[in-house]
């Protein structure tokens, strides 16, 4: 059967990816390397992710501020293990000015900084040392900050918003009075995001604590979200970090305690990334294209008139008066009264993963009806119903669009979730070409044995089951 994308998941899932980009008009490759340009329509896609996340992270009482994106090279001096986990991905700038040399602009010779700047791959640290000014008493804790920028890590294999040198996200930055308040606040966003990923993306997440081997440097804790892509490997949606008294200690974050005495504080950070959007390309789009859930989808509802040119006139102003009944009702709608002939109309919109595909053609419009198809579903949903039936139900039908495309990825990570006994059987399953999760005892994966197998399969741990911490999720990984 032919599709829109070729080669089809199965035959190439990697090259699929790549052309559902392209054919959905997401984004492209930056002429800077590991950098890519993000599209109107994907950027569409982010916006709506972003607003409707940042209305939840505002519930938790955080308040958004900016930061400088240069950082000074000392600052990752105080924090060494943070340092370390950064330093192979660090984009250094060095100079003030350019200069023309020998015909071209170069550096200027005489402008090396005194102190060269890290372009910022996180903010863990000037955050930190703005906190340490910020704060002075326990009654200015808890102070809860967040801010969404890009960042810069360069990357060695980047991959359209999956690994880019260049990418974008929230990131946020919590400072407490205690332990305790801040794990639970670490904890707390992370169910933030899960929560926010279910309802919002429609991806259901394994969800635990990172193995000490994998945590994020400068942590004493770190949970993850992990997804299972439609290939079955793994991919890290959002992370957040309990950061004990590390940073706190390295850039004097005290407070004044009731009692009078002077004590450190207590960070967490979290964040999630255009990573994201990769993650609803991959989970749920099939070989004609992108399929998105209504909750985040630029438009939720396309209407395509069908016209000729001694219809065009009325059908398009059939389609717009829609249009606007539509809008009143709150759904985002696109009425596409363009030139194309209409069934690169449906193509179009097909390949951009319109939730809801609305023709109309002169019978329909004399009969005042109209022909809907799911795009989730496909040609098994076309129907024909009356205008004023498709006004009163159309958000019940995005709303089942939205629970059954949730439910279609709960079903299928069932089946690419293995329990293993022991690494022989781990083995034997990798071997095989199984794909998906392995949940394996966490001690059998702190031997040698194991990372031979993590390199001769490429595997790595993904997290620690949330609900029996003796286990351990390993995978293949994005």
């Amino acid at each position: 059967m032919k599709t829109a994308i070729t080669p089809t998941r199965s035959e190439n899932f990697s090259e699929w990816y790549q052309n559902l980009i392209a054919a959905a008009d997401l984004a492209e490759n930056a002429p800077v390397r590991g950098c890519m340009t993000i599209k109107p329509y994907g950027w569409a896609i982010w916006e709506l992710m972003r607003d409707t996340l940042d209305k939840r992270i505002k519930k938790c009482g955080v308040q958004n501020a900016q930061f400088p994106l240069l950082i000074p090279i000392n600052f990752f001096n105080r924090e060494a293990e943070h340092v370390a986990g950064f330093a192979k991905e660090a984009a250094v700038v060095t100079h003030y000015r350019l200069k023309m040399i020998d015909g071209t602009l170069q550096p200027d010779p005489d402008a090396k900084l005194t102190e060269p700047y890290v372009i910022r791959p996180t903010s863990e640290t000037i955050i930190g040392e703005a906190m340490s000014r910020w704060v002075q008493s326990y009654r200015d804790l808890p102070m809860k900050l967040n801010q969404w920028v890009n960042v810069m890590r360069w990357e060695m294999r980047p991959r359209l918003f999956l690994r880019t040198s260049e990418f974008y996200w929230q990131e946020g930055h919590n400072v407490f009075a205690t332990h305790e308040e801040a794990n639970a606040d670490a904890r707390k966003m992370h169910r933030v995001y899960g929560d926010y990923m279910r309802e919002m993306l429609a991806i259901p997440s394994i969800m635990g604590e990172k193995t000490p081997e994998e945590r994020f440097a400068g942590a004493d804790h770190t949970y993850t979200l992990e997804h299972i892509m439609q290939d079955g490997r793994a991919l890290q949606a959002g992370t957040s970090h309990d950061l004990g008294q590390h940073f706190a200690k390295s850039f004097g974050i005290q407070y004044l305690g009731p009692d009078g005495a002077l004590k450190h504080a207590w960070t967490t950070s979290w964040g999630v990334t255009t990573r994201m959007m990769g993650s609803v390309f991959m989970t749920h789009s099939d070989d004609d294209g992108l399929v998105l859930p209504p909750a985040i989808a630029p438009y939720q509802v396309v209407i395509i008139p069908i016209t000729r040119e001694d219809t065009a006139d009325a059908l398009n102003a059939f389609a717009q008066k829609l249009g606007e009944q539509l809008e009143n009702i709150d759904v985002r709608v696109l009425v596409d009264t363009s030139d194309m002939r209409a069934p690169d109309k449906m193509w179009k919109w097909i390949k951009r993963g319109v939730p809801l595909r609305a023709e109309i053609g002169a019978r329909e419009m004399d009969e005042n009806n109209i022909t809907v198809t799911r795009r989730d579903l496909g040609k098994s949903s076309r129907q024909t119903m009356t205008i004023d039936a498709f006004v009163a139900d159309v958000k019940n039908m995005l709303a089942q669009i939205q629970h059954d495309m949730y439910d279609a990825v709960v079903r299928r990570n069932e089946t690419m979730i293995h329990n293993v006994a022991d690494l022989s059987a781990l083995e034997s399953a990798l071997a095989n070409g199984k794909i998906g999760f392995f949940r394996i005892k966490y001690d059998l994966t702190t031997n040698e044995k194991f990372d031979a197998l993590m390199e001769k399969y490429k595997i790595s741990r993904r997290c620690l089951d949330d609900n029996d911490p003796t286990y351990v999720y390993v995978a293949k990984s994005y």
